[in-house]
């Protein structure tokens, strides 16, 4: 037995306590003989996990040195933890333990009689098979992991053998494996210390010269350390980490960062063949890109950068290498300061400084004095700056508290803007500004304890709407006088334009300049109050600017009324007033006179405007007398200067807005304004005396309510009609770009098959690379021409085969579309089958019934279509040359020759009709049919089956010779007049069969067989619609506009990075199968969904030449399955396309002609010199192609129990174990001891996938936890230090990508490299998507072409030419260089940054970054697919832009803008939003106005008087728009792009299509869902990432969700609605004969029943009864249930309503008045329909509303006595209870006898009452709500909650009843399913068949 000593041999319980022997097994029988304990770890015991994977890797060979291994494993667990007091760690050792009690004597020894020679002799045979023998033929992987089994089973050895035993071949090998050790650690992409066979990568010459330069370590310092301590400095990245401390593992990912990226520029800068060293001007390149945001601030603060400025000597490029790998180790070990670009530049100012000392500074030795230990950096620098970043985000109390009370990573930046930051001590010693920290703040409000904080830097988050003021006032103050200008002139204009030539017209649109004096009076109060709680933060000079912006505002808003108002004779009223201010001015003309001084700064501005370099150039500028002169109009800050746009597109824009604004204000005067004047004037004449209710303010003039109540709806309607001018000016514009762009040029197969002969062309110009000597030449040869189709080939052919693998294809559809590969052997160009389908049966057709005796004809008629002629040549000659290969005998083939010869030499002659009867050759074209086919069969004994095909044979050359030939038995005879010996033996009997194993001849025989059989039309392949979608947008993307390719080896390196939580990555075999309460599971769905498909996989699965068994089968089942989910496991495969097109592309390159002409995928793996081409191709990949997935919880997964976390772990491993460039990152968090406690460290790991485990790469240690701010950015930001190269691409986890379009990206990367309007580059590269998910059902539909228009025309308008286009997620491609050192690829402050996104969009314009839109490449994605799923990605969207609105970025570029580009940002973002909810808003002023006006009786007695004639008139003008809005916005872009992409019929047949499924209803609903969650969120706050799940969801949602999920957002809203519509019904009789007026309600009609009833229309089985009964049961089931702690909210009500009240308990004192004033307008029902009852007898009196509200609270009290009564006497005193109830039940009826006797109370009153008192009810509540604090605390809150479940539960019932009775019939459960599923039945699917369960009994597969 093995011992921790290693003296003697002690049994297992004496090496442990007896307590451990004790401890229970928590492990399940079936985890032993599992390879579960390596990887199941606990997080405190990791440093076991490689010693137990070495046990598992030998048992095999050897049990006894495996249980040798885990015991010294469980004996390390013991010393480190031998309480067993870390997570998991009992469990763990005690599984252990079990196993190795069990193994004690089951493992036997093999190689001696005791352990101590058993592990001696292992480990020297180990070392002797392994080491000595493999080091030079092993590949490095290899050998490391052979080395790390050699140093681990030295580790054990010495445990179990005295070091006085161990023999000297066991040392001489121990010291060896310890000497090379740094050569067995596992590398990422560059094996630099690797020892064996040197890898191909290692062999670049530009990965040599780049190790080269950062291995020059000569000059530097050198270290006078103990010999102890001494460590060989190999580079500069090991210098710097002695230097200052940084860990082993940023260090070593740095080293390999900064190779690639050297090596990867350099090459594009020289010949490979010429390489000796670096360039300087590829690391000047490297400096200025790094260090270009460095440089900026420095000169910003006004600093010296410190970067070397020496000429360029020996040193010079050591000297810059040193910057670049300083700032890439401080950057790399940052965590989240990455955030915070400007705090790493000040730390490497501070730590170059610290550099430059010892490099400049004289000195020879660095003392130990003066370096730092290991992670010094870390905890010195890091770990301050996090530990503030901590505590402020502490303060957001999970994102509930407001923004203006805690500093978030912005703030905490900017700090290192000011000079500040100047005064912060180097080295940091926490004492500064900077550090301190307030946690022990007095709260200024006790009530919700918002500590006093440190100011916020430069701008404040407050939650108000005043935002969109503040942030576009420009966009304000133009609508607003230019409305006030056009009722100034509507009022004057009396039917002809001659009024506008009045002075008096000019003087009073000259008010105009009063109001925006007013208005930038507002914009002043609100800089200052909306700044307040950032002053403290603020330099003097901004603090003054504000005041005196102020003042100056203030100034102007007393002189221009005082100067306006003596510009007029008479003034009266207010005019007045203000006269008498100025009442000695003489002169009118001063008003004017101040008008031009006022206009002053706006001319500057608008003559800046025009010369747009010079104010970039004075914006940009950093010398103080030019921040001097702007500092009124711009305060200096350090971003958002100098990003105006060049003259040519500032031009475009500005005309897009000029002509868009013309004819939106043309529309809103002639319609909007004009129609309203005269019924206006009218009105205002009218004098009312008397109203229908009690009139508070009789005496006010001019009908003043009335007007308002007009007027208001239609400025609502004026201010936001501007995004309907967008949507169609953006379609019009977006249209012809698309169209120059070439986009839809080739929609159809047919339209391929027209012009595929151009294709190969294309495909050569555009994605092919040619040399300076190629490209010169203007007429390419004919081996030019024919290399170019044979590379076309290549790429073609892996296309289809791509398309094959995943079973879009069927095996004959891909042999129709494959070309082949070696062309070799035929004259003419040899296109795919499809192409020349049906030509050979045309070609027989003519020639059969060709009656004339000439040639010609025949042969001009053939040559008309050249792929007749084609496919004619190339039959001919492939049969043959298969008849030639196949024959044996030398007289057999001269008969071929011979047929040949007269063939060919009567075709010469012209005499071939003459020689050759056509009338044969159908019966020879039925013998080659069957010829072909036996050859293509599958023969397991040849000799037995070579009689049918040599039968055959002998059929075809006798057909021939007898009927085709006119002299062909003179031919043979002929042929053997001189073959004697023939005549005794039969002709063509002996074939060469074994000629049909090779691969190419078997291709000849399958592609002739298929051009003379194949008779249907080319167009029908292939029928699969994804496959020909993805074929015409490939071929049409070969005719658009992209930079030509370059080889791969010059182009531009990129990274891919796809952050991952908790998604599907692989179903499981048991998720394929699970069925639903329908008895559906998802595979049997995805069968019926995707018929095609899945016939295709079965006909794969099933070829016997790929041999599946049932176990791979099942694995391939979860993978097809996986695949037509949004996975991991379809992003991954789709990503790694990338990198098998780079094999391809290097093939391609680097290949010589024969090797192209042979084909990529005939490259014969035992041939060296295609081996190394192939090996050179991995390399080159490796080199330009980086993926890591940030699987942040993937350490957790692995070693969590549960079965999920488990499963997620092994499908990531086994993708990692399948695609060997797939990179993981993760969080690892370990336990560890610090000082006597326990505390979590936190790590960022790398891994790949080795052998059969995981491998680790890197181990970062962090700060922290780096979680502290918005989950998915900061899970990119721990992984981004991982990634490679110059390019990085953000894919997300429900998106794809395809083998053709990964094709196109080194294309698309070459736009880095194009300049746009000078000098600027793009930083961010937009690219269109694919929406895969919108075949599943009609809401599918909707979002797929809602979401394609969108990211199709509308991001290319915003691109070009309005230059407004962000980052609206994945899949742009980012500027890698440039964000990273300008704060990543996303934000990350809780809430605020939700839509993190969008910000490194807004982040990269405000750093003048460019963004462009490109449109030949795509990508898939999928959407949402079920309405709720899409409803809470709406209301996602919704509450990010809802924070948008508040957040600086969004206030930087609406105020630095210029004026057109603002117009442009403000409606395609912000708002957008904010339009839909003011569209909301509109119908509800209009409702509530027309309310007003039929309750007071204003209505009734301005129509019915006699003087006002134009009512008809008035209607009209109220009817405004009210259609014009629905819908108009999202279709109009939509059929634009349909009908771009695939013709204007089939978009307008979409278009009706999607208004017959109802897709308006479906817009309109999801218009609810923006409005809601936008304006609650600036509100309240409440804003959350809400996960939608990504899976299928087409099946049905309970009543009891849908009511949960919309009672808010659209149901309150709705009956609301439908109120206010009823009263204007019931009580506007008025207008009831007025059909315009119909027409106005009938739009709002259908706005309430779509907000109602939506959810159950796109609900499948919505409208089925037995799915409604249970509905019923399940809601009354909630609704009765009782709420508490741990009750979640789909299981009883109360808890719902208490969640639904979150917002209101963090919202703060204005949001909660403001919900108080929202909800009393619930008041007016009451007030108005009391006067109106019966039972009034027409009292105006006021006492009438005060006996309305003692009814009220009657009625309140009488309920709350019931509840009370059954509280309290409901068990016990059930006699009391009914007694109470009788009494109360006896009292209302004696009640309402007198009132309909006594008082005439009629049963109209009754329902009027209802109307009346239900909406003051909901208000109390509403009230009550807002006040819940108060209200809990005098205990009145138990009635609040009753009284609002008495209110759910009618909402309910009225909602519920129409979907009820629909249920009872039959056929509306049918249509629904039609109407939902139109897409899947229109392609033959069983929707119905799959939602009643009613499965085929047919086996699946």
């Amino acid at each position: 037995m093995a011992s921790s000593s290693g003296t003697k041999d002690v049994g297992l319980q004496r090496s442990l306590s007896r307590r451990m022997t004790k401890m229970a097994s928590t492990v399940e029988a079936g985890d032993e003989n599992t390879a579960v304990d390596s990887e199941t770890v606990p997080s405190s015991l990791d440093f076991i996990a490689p010693i137990l994977r070495v046990a598992n890797e030998i048992e095999p060979e050897n049990p006894r040195v495996a249980y040798l291994c885990r015991f010294h494993a469980f004996e390390k667990a013991h010393r480190m933890d031998p309480t067993s007091s870390g997570r998991g760690v009992r469990q763990f050792k005690t599984y252990l333990l079990h196993r190795l009690q069990k193994e004690e004597f089951e493992a036997a020894h093999v190689l001696a009689k005791d352990d101590r020679g058993e592990i001696q002799k292992y480990y020297q045979n180990f070392c002797e098979k392994n080491i000595r023998e493999g080091q030079h033929t092993k590949k490095p992987e290899e050998i490391s992991k052979i080395y790390q089994i050699a140093t681990v089973l030295y580790d054990v050895l010495m445990t179990v053998v005295p070091s006085s035993k161990v023999d000297h071949e066991t040392q001489r090998y121990a010291k060896d494996v310890k000497k090379k050790k740094v050569q067995y650690e596992h590398y990422n992409i560059l094996p630099l210390y690797a020892v064996g066979v040197e890898p191909e990568i290692m062999k670049l010459p530009e990965i040599k010269a780049a190790l080269r330069a950062i291995r020059n370590v000569e000059g530097l310092p050198s270290f006078l350390l103990p010999k102890e301590k001494q460590t060989p400095v190999h580079d500069i990245l090991e210098w710097l980490a002695v230097i200052f401390g940084f860990q082993k593992g940023n260090v070593a990912n740095q080293r390999e960062h900064l190779i690639l990226l050297l090596a990867n520029m350099d090459v594009r800068k020289k010949n490979p063949h010429s390489y000796e060293q670096l360039e300087d001007e590829t690391i000047k390149e490297l400096t200025d890109k790094i260090f270009k945001n460095y440089r900026s601030w420095c000169k910003y603060l006004h600093f010296d950068p410190i970067l070397c400025r020496s000429p360029r000597d020996n040193r010079w490029q050591q000297a810059q290498l040193l910057h670049i790998g300083l700032y890439l180790l401080i950057w790399g070990e940052a965590s989240n300061i990455r955030f915070m670009p400007e705090c790493i530049c000040f730390i490497f100012h501070h730590m170059a400084k610290e550099m430059h000392g010892y490099l400049f500074g004289n000195v020879q030795q660095v003392t130990e004095d003066n370096l730092k230990g290991e992670e010094a950096f870390l905890k010195e620098v890091v770990t301050p700056i996090y530990e503030v970043l901590r505590k402020e985000a502490s303060g957001n109390k999970d994102g509930k508290a407001s923004h203006s009370t805690w500093r978030n990573y912005d703030d905490l930046n900017e700090y290192f803007w000011s000079e500040k930051s100047k005064k912060l001590h180097w080295p940091l010693d926490g004492k500064g500004d900077f550090f301190v920290h307030p946690d022990t703040a007095k709260p200024t409000n006790k009530k919700y304890n918002q500590p006093v904080g440190k100011p916020k830097t430069n701008f404040v988050e407050v939650r108000t709407f005043w935002h969109l003021y503040r942030d576009f006032d420009r966009m304000w103050i133009f609508f607003i006088l230019a409305l006030q200008a056009m009722i100034i002139i509507a009022w004057h204009q009396r039917g002809s334009s001659s009024g506008l030539s009045d002075d008096d017209v000019y003087r009073s649109v000259s008010s105009i300049f009063v109001t925006a004096a007013f208005l930038n009076f507002l914009r002043a109060v609100l800089d200052i109050v909306l700044s307040f709680n950032a002053w403290r933060s603020l330099k003097l000079s901004q603090i003054l600017r504000y005041l005196l912006k102020f003042t100056v505002a203030a100034f102007w808003l007393v002189v221009m009324p005082v100067t306006y108002s003596r510009s007029f004779q008479n003034p009266t009223g207010l005019l007045k007033f203000f006269n008498n201010w100025g009442a000695d001015w003489q002169g009118h003309s001063l008003y004017y006179y101040c008008v031009a001084i006022y206009l002053i700064p706006n001319l500057l501005a608008a003559f800046l405007f025009l010369f747009p370099f010079l104010r970039r150039s004075m914006e940009r500028s950093d010398w103080r007398i030019i921040i001097m002169l702007m500092w009124w109009a711009q305060p200096k800050l350090y971003i958002g200067r100098g990003m105006h746009e060049d003259t040519f597109s500032l031009l475009k824009y500005t005309l897009f807005w000029i002509t868009l604004l013309i004819s939106k204000l043309a529309f809103s005067f002639y319609v909007e304004i004009l129609p309203l004047i005269e019924p206006t004037k009218t009105i205002m004449n009218l004098t009312v005396s008397s109203y229908d209710w009690h009139e508070f303010f009789p005496n006010v003039t001019h009908n003043i309510g009335v007007v308002i109540a007009i007027w208001a709806p239609i400025i609502l309607v004026y201010f936001t009609d501007t995004l309907v001018w967008y949507a169609i000016f953006s379609t019009l514009v977006g249209g012809i770009y698309g169209a120059f762009s070439h986009l839809g040029e080739i929609r159809t197969l047919g339209m391929i098959r027209a012009r595929f002969e151009s294709v190969p062309s294309a495909f050569s110009k555009r994605l092919v690379p040619y040399s300076k000597e190629e490209t010169g030449q203007n007429q390419p040869d004919d081996t030019t021409e024919r290399k170019n189709i044979a590379k076309f080939s290549q790429m073609w052919n892996e296309f289809i085969l791509s398309m094959r693998n995943e079973d879009l294809i069927s095996h004959r559809e891909r042999d129709l579309l494959l070309v082949p590969y070696s062309s070799g052997d035929v004259t003419v160009v040899q296109w795919p089958p499809f192409l020349l389908a049906s030509k050979i049966p045309i070609a027989l057709d003519m020639a059969k019934d060709y009656n004339e005796r000439e040639d010609a004809d025949l042969f001009k008629k053939i040559k008309n279509d050249d792929f007749l002629y084609f496919a004619i040549i190339e039959c001919y000659e492939t049969l043959r040359d298969i008849l030639i290969g196949l024959l044996v005998k030398d007289g057999e083939q001269k008969v071929i020759w011979r047929i040949c010869h007269e063939v060919e030499s009567s075709i010469r002659e012209e005499r071939f009709l003459k020689k050759f009867r056509m009338s044969g050759l159908p019966l020879l074209s039925d013998k080659l049919d069957k010829f072909l086919s036996l050859l293509m069969e599958e023969y397991e004994d040849d000799q037995r089956n070579r009689s049918p095909i040599i039968n055959t044979l002998q059929d075809i050359i006798e057909i021939i010779i007898q009927d085709v030939m006119n002299n062909g038995h003179e031919v043979l005879k002929e042929v053997y007049t001189f073959q004697e010996n023939n005549k005794k033996e039969e002709k063509f009997e002996k074939l060469n069969i074994e000629l049909l194993r090779s691969r190419s001849w078997r291709e000849k025989v399958v592609r002739l067989h298929l051009l003379l059989t194949v008779k249907e039309s080319a167009i029908n392949v292939p029928m699969n619609l994804d496959a020909r979608r993805r074929l015409t947008f490939f071929a049409n993307s070969l005719f658009m506009i992209m930079p030509r390719a370059p080889k791969v080896r010059n182009m531009l390196s990129f990274s891919i990075l796809t952050p991952y939580y908790k998604e599907e990555v692989l179903y499981s075999t048991e998720e394929l199968n699970k069925e639903n309460e329908d008895g559906i599971s998802i595979l049997f769905y995805l069968q019926k969904i995707y018929p095609d498909e899945w016939k295709n996989y079965e006909e794969r699965i099933n070829d016997s030449k790929l041999g599946y068994d049932s176990k791979e089968r099942t694995e391939l089942d979860r993978q097809w399955v996986s695949y037509r989910a949004q996975t991991l496991s379809r992003t991954v495969r789709g990503m790694m396309y990338y990198r098998e097109t780079l094999e391809l592309q290097c093939f391609l390159d680097f290949a010589d002609d024969k090797a192209i002409f042979g084909g990529y995928r005939a490259i014969g793996k035992n041939q060296s010199d295609y081996r190394m081409l192939k090996e050179r191709a991995q390399a080159l990949a490796d080199l330009k192609f980086t993926y890591v997935v940030s699987c942040q919880i993937y350490g957790m997964q692995k070693k969590s129990r549960d079965a999920r976390d488990q499963r997620c772990y092994a499908n990531i491993l086994n993708l990692m174990l399948t695609y060997t460039a797939l990179r993981v990152a993760y969080i690892d968090e370990r336990e560890d001891t610090v000082n006597g406690k326990s505390e979590t460290i936190y790590y960022s790991v790398l891994v790949k996938g080795g052998e059969k485990f995981d491998e680790e790469i890197y181990r970062i240690k962090l700060p922290g936890n780096p979680k502290i701010g918005e989950g998915k950015p900061e899970n990119q930001n721990h992984a981004i230090i991982f990634t490679r190269g110059e390019a990085l691409q953000t894919i997300d986890m429900n998106q794809d990508n395809y083998f053709e379009e990964a094709f196109k990206m080194r294309n698309v990367l070459e736009e880095f490299l194009k300049t746009h309007h000078g000098q600027r580059r793009p930083t961010i590269l937009g690219i269109r998507e694919h929406i895969f998910t919108g075949s599943v059902s009609s809401l599918a539909w909707f979002m797929s072409n809602q979401e394609t228009s969108f990211v199709t025309i509308g991001q290319r308008i915003l691109a070009n030419p309005l230059r407004v286009r962000f980052h609206y997620g994945h899949p742009d491609i980012f500027d890698r260089l440039f964000h990273l050192t300008r704060g990543g690829i996303s934000k990350a402050s809780r809430v605020i940054n939700l839509s993190e996104d969008i910000f490194s969009g807004y982040n990269s314009t405000l750093r003048r970054g460019y963004v462009t839109h490109h449109e030949y490449i795509q990508v898939g994605k999928g959407r949402d697919v079920g309405m709720n799923q899409i409803s809470l990605f709406e209301a996602k969207v919704a509450n990010g832009n809802g924070e948008q609105t508040l957040s600086r970025d969004v206030y930087r570029l609406g105020r630095r803008f210029d004026f057109y580009r603002m117009l442009s940002f403000y409606f395609t973002t912000v708002g957008f939003y904010f339009s839909c909810m003011v569209t909301v808003l509109t119908v509800y002023v209009f409702l509530y106005g027309r309310l007003y006006m039929v309750l007071s009786g204003l209505e009734r007695r301005i129509l019915e008087d006699p003087s006002l004639h134009q009512s008809k008139a008035l209607e009209q003008a109220l009817a405004t728009q009210s259609f014009f809005q629905l819908g108009l916005l999202l279709v109009l872009p939509m059929v634009m792009e349909i009908g771009l992409e695939r013709g204007f019929r089939a978009a307008i047949g979409d278009f009706i299509i999607m208004q017959l499924q109802l897709a308006s209803v479906f817009f309109t609903f999801q218009l609810g869902t923006k409005a809601h969650y936008y304006g609650r969120t600036i509100l309240h706050g409440g804003a959350k990432y809400r996960a939608t799940g990504r899976g299928f969801v087409v099946f049905h949602d309970k009543f009891a969700d849908n009511y949960r999920m919309y009672s808010r957002s659209h149901f309150v809203k709705g009956l609301e609605l439908l109120i206010l519509l009823t009263v204007y019904e019931v009580y506007g009789h008025s207008y009831r004969s007025s059909s315009l007026f119909f027409f106005i309600t009938f739009s709002m009609w259908f706005l309430v029943a779509s907000w109602l009833f939506a959810p159950f229309i796109f609900n499948p089985s919505g409208f089925e009864w037995q799915k409604t009964v249970d509905d019923w049961t399940d809601w009354k089931r909630w609704m009765g249930n009782r709420g508490g702690i741990g009750i979640s909210p789909d299981k009883s009500w109360e808890s719902w309503w208490n969640e639904e009240q979150e917002h209101l308990k963090y919202t703060n004192m204005r949001g909660r008045i403001l919900e108080i004033v929202l909800a009393f307008r619930f008041f007016i029902y009451q007030f108005g329909i009391v006067y109106q009852l019966k039972i009034s007898h027409g009292s105006k009196n006021i006492l009438v509303y005060g006996l309305s509200w003692f009814v009220m609270l009657t009625v309140l009290l009488v309920l709350k006595m019931v509840s009370m009564g059954r509280r309290r006497f409901g068990t016990d005193f059930q006699l009391m209870s009914r007694i109470l109830k009788a009494l109360l039940f006896l009292g209302f009826v004696s009640v309402m006898i007198v009132l309909f006797v006594v008082c005439g109370l009629t049963v109209s009153d009754i329902f009027a009452a209802i109307l009346a008192f239900m909406p003051t009810g909901w208000a109390l509540i509403l009230i009550a709500q807002a006040c819940g604090p108060c209200l809990k605390g005098i205990g009145i809150w138990d009635s609040v909650m009753e009284l609002s479940r008495a209110y759910e539960a009618i909402m309910g019932l009225i909602i519920f009843m129409p979907v009820v009775v629909l249920s009872w019939f039959p056929f509306v459960s049918e249509f629904q399913t039609r109407l939902l599923f139109n897409q899947a039945f229109s392609r033959g699917l069983q929707i119905s068949m799959i939602l009643a369960g009613k499965k085929d009994k047919a086996p699946s597969s």
